[in-house]
């Protein structure tokens, strides 16, 4: 009877890496190890960098929403006065805004003009979404005041307007001109409004990160913004910022009841929302695509390990004859296995970190050799395509390749345990 010797003993991992090492003239299969490897390598890099892809994408399409927009807007619903004129917007804005503020989680509250105007400078004209606010609520905004990516001198907001750096670039201006704009409702008249035009100067173009942003955005000082909209003496939405973005709906009903039965809200995950769902379909298949691609790499190895004992069946009847068990002839084989999977497995974590790392470099390799962008901002929303490394994505990646690998080597291993020594000498 064969002794039994101790799981994954020294002479097993010898003779494993004896046959892993061995050439073709000497019945191994090296060829068909080296593709099993680089499989795996690109398997494991390939997901890796896309899991790193998509939460970089994930956090700044996020980052940008949030560090240019409210995170809570609060607008009001039209309602007819003593007059019967239909009005909209908040006449007790600044008070509204100082109960919201004081809620607890609520960083500030400001008021806000919002208006749809054009924009012309020369030949050139655009549409534009004007947005009334406080310079010092602007020098607030994280993506669009001070520090943020931006030209011009914030301190002059007070005296011109602050255009987006798309829609400065499509009207052909820089900071010291001066645009025209041009509003529909604006002087009223015994006929009806008429179109009301002014001139602006610009005093700061603004970076936010998001091309839909940049493209059809401009801010006015408040006051201004009333008048230039007949607004005067309302505001057309609250902003609100609050500490904790991800857990806005937590301080939607603490902000109505301090905001008065008036105020109607709309979060950020209320215009985002179907955006950030299909993100999260998207990355659950690209998940499940990339493990198959893992899978078929890791099936490399049954092949190889097929056609390994098949060309050492004469070793393994003579090992058994020797008195080595069934136990480890199969751990023999797994460890074969395995070791290409690990092994392959590391190499992917490596390289997948490391284009992970110098995506931008990357991208601009593949710049250079297409001749053109690869990555259009007007299509992608943002301007570069960015990868963030998390832990829990890299162990998930490394965890299915090892798992698969180890899985997958079972069934050949137990093949070449069950083997007959007795028929594996017969023509020996």
């Amino acid at each position: 009877m064969a002794e039994k010797t101790k799981p994954f003993a020294a002479f097993e991992w010898m003779i494993a890496w004896r046959y892993l090492r061995a050439r073709r003239a000497e019945g191994g299969v090296s060829v068909m190890t080296w593709i099993s490897l680089i499989g795996i390598t690109l398997a494991v890099a390939a997901l890796i960098v896309t899991l790193a892809v998509r939460a970089g994408f994930r956090e700044e399409f996020v980052d940008t929403i949030l560090g240019a927009n409210a995170h809570v807007t609060l607008w009001s619903s039209d309602r007819i006065d003593e007059n019967g004129a239909k009005i909209r917007g908040f006449a007790d804005y600044d008070a509204l805004a100082a109960r919201v503020a004081e809620v607890p989680g609520v960083v500030r509250a400001a008021p806000l003009i919002r208006g749809q105007v054009m924009l012309s400078d020369g030949e050139r004209t655009m549409g534009a979404d004007l947005y009334g606010i406080s310079p010092a609520e602007l020098d607030k905004i994280p993506r669009v005041g001070r520090g943020a990516n931006a030209t011009g001198d914030i301190d002059q907001f007070p005296h011109g307007i602050a255009l987006g750096s798309v829609l400065a670039r499509e009207l052909g201006v820089i900071v010291g001109d001066k645009v025209r704009v041009i509003t529909a409702s604006g002087v009223r008249t015994p006929m009806g409004s008429s179109p009301r035009t002014s001139v602006y100067e610009v005093v700061y173009i603004f970076t936010a990160g998001r091309y839909d942003i940049d493209k059809v955005r401009m801010y006015m000082p408040f006051s201004e913004a009333q008048s230039f909209l007949n607004r005067e003496g309302y505001a057309d939405e609250i902003e609100v910022i609050v500490q904790n973005p991800e857990k806005v709906d937590d301080l939607v009903l603490p902000i109505l009841n301090a905001a008065g039965p008036e105020a109607n809200p709309w979060t950020w995950r209320d215009s985002a929302g179907s955006f950030l769902r299909a993100l999260d379909i998207e990355d659950n298949v690209m998940f499940l695509i990339l493990s198959i691609l893992v899978l078929i790499a890791s099936l490399n190895i049954v092949s190889g390990l097929i056609m390994l004992v098949k060309n050492k069946g004469r070793d393994i009847g003579i090992l058994r004859t020797m008195g080595l068990s069934q136990g480890s002839v199969m751990r023999i084989f797994f460890i074969c296995g395995s070791l290409t999977g690990v092994i392959g497995t590391i190499a992917g974590l490596a390289l997948g970190c490391l284009v992970a790392l110098n995506v931008d470099q990357v991208m601009a390799f593949i710049a250079w050799i297409n001749g053109s962008p690869v990555w259009d901002a007007s299509v992608r929303g943002i301007y570069s395509l960015p990868a963030k490394l998390q832990a829990g994505d890299v162990i998930s990646a490394v965890a299915l390749a090892l798992g698969l690998s180890f899985v997958v080597t079972i069934f050949p291993a137990r093949r070449a345990a069950r083997m007959n020594p007795v028929e594996a000498l017969r023509y020996e």
